[in-house]
C-alpha cells in the first residue's frame, strides 16, 4: 500500500514539474534512402518506404482472410486493446523472415501476453499469399514464441489488392513489385496501433528494443495495460518519430530525480517526526 502511495506521488510531482505547450513532433518519412543506403538508388527502390502516419485511421471495415481461411474485417482484431501490426509478405525470400523474427525476439522481452494485452497482426501486401501459407506461418512462429496458451493473440492475415492497398496506403507503407523476380522491394519495421485503430508508433529495422516496444504498447492502450513504473518511465522517454524509438528527456530525468528526492526525504523526515512524538519507554520506566 505504501508503495503504492509513493510511486502515485512520484507520478504527481513529475506531471506538475511538467512543461506544458510542447511542440508537437514532426512525422518523418523512413525511405530506403534513409536506411543508410548508396545515394543513388536503383529505379527498384525509389519510392519505397515508411510514411509516418500517426493518428491516422485504418479502416476496420476492410475485409481479410485469416489463417484458416476465414474472411474477417480487421475490426475483429480491435477489441479494447493495442495491435502491433506488421506488413510483409509471406513467400519473401528474406527480409520478411527478419522481420518476423525480430517481432517475436522482441516479445520474448516483454512480459505483457498476447491475446490477453494486446494482439499480434501480420498482414500480408501479396495478393498471391494463401490461407494456407499463413497458416503454416502462424505455425513457425508460435514455436518460436514458445509461450503457451498465445495462439489467440496471433493473426496471420491475406487479402486482395483492394484491401491490401487500402491498409498499407492508410499506414504510410510504400513498397514496389518486380515482375522480372516475382518478389517486393520493400522497406522494414512495424506498427504500433490504438485499441480505436489509429496508428500510435512506428519502430523501423529488423531489430526492436523490447523497451520500446513495451513503452509503445503502454502508451497505445492509453495507460491500460502496464504498471506505474511504466508511466515514470514514460514521463523520462519519449518517442522520438525521426528515429522511432524511446529516448531519454535529460530535463525530465532531472526532474525525476529531484522528485524521487524529495519524496524520500520526505518520507524520511515523516518516520523521524513520528518517533519523535511517539518515544519508546525506557528500561526503567517499563520496569516500575
Amino acid at each position: 500500500m505504501l508503495r503504492n502511495v509513493i510511486i502515485g506521488l512520484a507520478i504527481a510531482a513529475l506531471a506538475a514539474s511538467a512543461q506544458p505547450g510542447e511542440p508537437a513532433p514532426a512525422q518523418p518519412s523512413y525511405s530506403m534512402q534513409s536506411a543508410n543506403l548508396k545515394p543513388a538508388l536503383p529505379g527498384a527502390l525509389l519510392g519505397v518506404g515508411i510514411d509516418q502516419r500517426l493518428n491516422q485511421q485504418v479502416p476496420l471495415n476492410l475485409v481479410f482472410r485469416d489463417e484458416f481461411g476465414r474472411a474477417v474485417p480487421l475490426s475483429t482484431y480491435f477489441h479494447g486493446k493495442p495491435v502491433l501490426l506488421a506488413l510483409v509478405y509471406y513467400r519473401c525470400p528474406m527480409l520478411c523472415t527478419q522481420i518476423l523474427n525480430g517481432v517475436v525476439g522482441t516479445l520474448k522481452g516483454v512480459s505483457f501476453t498476447p491475446g490477453k494485452d494486446f494482439e499480434v497482426l501480420s498482414v500480408s501486401f501479396d495478393p498471391k499469399d494463401t490461407w494456407q501459407l499463413a497458416a503454416e506461418k502462424k505455425k513457425t512462429y508460435l514455436r518460436r514464441y514458445g509461450r503457451a496458451g498465445t495462439a489467440n493473440g496471433f493473426h496471420f492475415l491475406t487479402g486482395d489488392p483492394a484491401s491490401i492497398k487500402a491498409l498499407t496506403d492508410a499506414a504510410g507503407f510504400r513498397y514496389k513489385y518486380d515482375a522480372a523476380t516475382d518478389q517486393f522491394a520493400h522497406a522494414s519495421g512495424i506498427m504500433l496501433l490504438t485499441p480505436e485503430g489509429r496508428l500510435s508508433r512506428y519502430f523501423y529495422g529488423v531489430e526492436y528494443a523490447p523497451l520500446d516496444v513495451r513503452l509503445g504498447l503502454v502508451e497505445a492502450s492509453k495507460n491500460k495495460i502496464g504498471s506505474a513504473a511504466d508511466e515514470i518511465l514514460l514521463f523520462c522517454y519519449h518517442y522520438d518519430a525521426a528515429t522511432g524509438k524511446y529516448g531519454a528527456v535529460a530535463m525530465n530525468m532531472v526532474r525525476a530525480g529531484g522528485a524521487i528526492f524529495f519524496l524520500f526525504g520526505a518520507a524520511w523526515m515523516v518516520v523521524a517526526f513520528r518517533r519523535e512524538a511517539h518515544p519508546k519507554p525506557s528500561s526503567s520506566m517499563r520496569a516500575g
